[in-house]
């Protein structure tokens, strides 16, 4: 029903190709770990006081966790970690003897999804510990992990039939507001909406933590996502759902359509519903948090008015013995609101998608790519049955143009073929007529209304689908963060001699333009080191360039970054590492990394 969208879609994808790849920048969402103090691997001479893990992002622990453990798996760190926006801080007791140190995490990004991981450091002379075994970090469960992605679709659709139903309404049937299946279709999708919000509030918990679907209740992962932006936007959402549907108790037993300040009401209600739909997962994360999420409530908008009227639809009007004055009133203008939101849903979908994949070779080789081209292919079969009610509509409701003079009264009286009071000799013989064969049309439309009904029924089944995809994409790692991937390295130093203390060194995206390089030094105990001199380089071989020569600006002991370093395009480069510790000893090191 929709106005030429299939030839919109394809312009603007042609248009997000070239944007994609144009515009590629930093990840967007899931942090990454970039350095940590002390080193991985390192060798020291004591126990520092404390460890420091510092992420592409701001994290927050939420129902995760940072942990130092001792040889035999035992804590050794002391008190609660500190979390300032993108590091993490946990120290450590006083008395610790020498031996390896594993640390673990498993923090929580500001996309609301955990990232864990775990590394190994060595005081004295000892074996360094195998991270892997000592740490012993839990995977998600898989009873939460399928748990999630339903509690999010049963939220969408809520979403879609308790927003999009009463807008219908309002916008293109009021008469329906006397209908009985409306009041219960609204109510169930608000009340699905408040139940999606709550299971997700309490299955975040577990996710975070790595527990299973015993522990939803736990005191503790309530408290942490409780006290978490998510947690409290997501149980917003369910009591702003749960109050609009109070407030529209009164509509309901009045059958009559919503007075002008209350239908401000309403649409504040139901915009706050929308928002604390999208300010949570990937918007918030990344670059540009309060464009991405205004992109996303206009997303989730137009989803609601588009598969919210075709739940009206079916339910209401798309049905054998409908009443043929409703259906030649509410169809035209329902063909003109959802080519709207679809135009809507396209230009925000191509937003999302430059700003989530970033290239459209990300689209192939990525788990999110994959599925938004999934999603993507839904769309357009819903698309296609959309154009086959919208023929329909055309030849079952169309009206005559009339000439110029007299368009904008035919057509009003057209579409009001079947209201009271409206004589057939007020508006002259031509008015007469539009309406008569309106009335015509409408009498013979609703006698053959199945086939309408079908095409609707295909367009509902497609966009459940889409709805159970969107789900899952909201809980998948983006294809930009996962394609480009930080780097983060330790290598050792080697010379004529042998090797000679080892480079910390991480890279932050690791994609063409602007990164950031931090590089660490350490001697031979593990120490931090000063040396003499220090030069870095990239070349990249294939395409004979370089060596490049990267500014370094020093940042504390042992530690030197180049905020700013440019990479000048997708490859294979190698970042080689030349220290002078004194006057007689060069160390090198060097490491490859991909750049997309």
């Amino acid at each position: 029903m929709q106005r030429r969208p299939a030839l919109l879609l394809l312009v603007l994808l042609a248009g997000w190709l070239g944007l994609g790849v144009a515009t590629a920048g930093p990840a967007a969402a899931h942090a990454e770990l970039v350095s940590t103090d002390p080193g991985e691997g390192a060798r020291l001479d004591e126990v520092p006081g404390e460890v420091t893990l510092r992420f592409t992002e701001g994290v927050s622990l939420g129902a995760g966790y940072a942990r130092v453990l001792g040889e035999g798996g035992e804590r050794v760190d002391t008190g609660a970690p500190r979390v300032d926006g993108d590091t993490v801080t946990v120290p450590l007791r006083g008395d610790l003897p020498d031996t390896s140190y594993v640390v673990t995490y498993r923090i929580v990004s500001a996309d609301s999804h955990p990232i864990s991981g775990a590394f190994a450091f060595v005081v004295g002379d000892g074996e360094l510990a195998d991270a892997g075994a000592v740490a012993g970090d839990p995977a998600v469960d898989p009873v939460v992990a399928a748990a999630l992605p339903a509690a999010r679709t049963l939220g969408f659709a809520g979403l879609a039939v308790g927003l999009g139903v009463p807008a219908f309404l309002a916008l293109c049937w009021p008469a329906g507001w006397a209908s009985a299946r409306m009041r219960r279709l609204t109510t169930a999708g608000l009340g699905a909406v408040a139940a999606g919000a709550v299971l997700t509030f309490l299955l975040q918990g577990p996710y975070a933590a790595g527990a299973g679907l015993g522990s939803v209740l736990d005191p503790a992962l309530l408290a942490a996502t409780g006290s978490s932006s998510f947690g409290l936007t997501t149980l917003g959402r369910g009591l702003l759902a749960l109050l609009l549907a109070a407030l529209l108790v009164p509509l309901w037993r009045r059958a009559a359509p919503p007075q002008p300040q209350e239908a401000a009401g309403l649409a504040v209600l139901a915009g706050g519903v929308v928002l604390t739909t999208a300010a949570v997962g990937h918007p918030v994360a990344g670059a540009l948090p309060v464009f991405a999420t205004a992109v996303t409530a206009v997303h989730v908008a137009a989803m609601a008015l588009w598969l919210g009227g075709l739940a009206a639809l079916l339910a209401g009007l798309v049905r054998p013995g409908a009443d043929a004055g409703d259906l030649a009133g509410a169809l035209p203008r329902w063909s003109r609101l959802a080519s709207g939101a679809v135009a809507a849903l396209v230009v925000t979908g191509v937003v999302q998608s430059v700003r989530e994949v970033g290239s459209p070779a990300a689209l192939v080789s990525t788990t999110y790519g994959w599925l938004l081209l999934a999603k993507l292919a839904l769309v357009l079969l819903l698309l296609a049955a959309a154009g086959v009610s919208r023929v329909w509509v055309q030849q079952h409701l169309g009206v005559p143009r009339p000439r110029p003079g007299g368009r904008r009264r035919v057509t009003a009286h057209a579409f009001a073929a079947t209201a009271p009071g409206a004589g057939p000799d007020e508006d002259g013989p031509a008015v007469a007529a539009a309406r008569e064969r309106a009335a015509v049309q409408a009498r013979g439309a609703v006698e053959d209304v199945a086939p309408l009904r079908r095409s609707v029924l295909v367009e509902a089944a497609v966009a459940a689908a889409v709805l159970a995809l969107s789900a899952v994409l909201v809980g998948t790692p983006p294809a930009r963060a996962t394609l480009a991937e930080p780097v983060d390295v330790t290598l050792p130093l080697q010379s004529a001699a042998g090797e000679s203390g080892s480079v910390q060194l991480s890279v932050d995206p690791a994609r063409p333009g602007a990164n950031t390089l931090h590089l660490y030094l350490f001697d031979d105990a593990g120490r931090l080191a000063q040396p003499e001199d220090l030069r870095v380089t990239l070349t990249e071989a294939e395409q004979e360039i370089g060596p490049l020569e990267v500014d370094l600006e020093p940042a504390g002991p042992g530690h030197w970054v180049a905020d700013g370093m440019s990479v000048p395009g997708a490859g294979t480069w190698t970042l080689a590492v030349t220290v002078r510790l004194d006057e007689f000893t060069a160390t090198t090191a060097s490491t490859d990394f991909p750049v997309r």
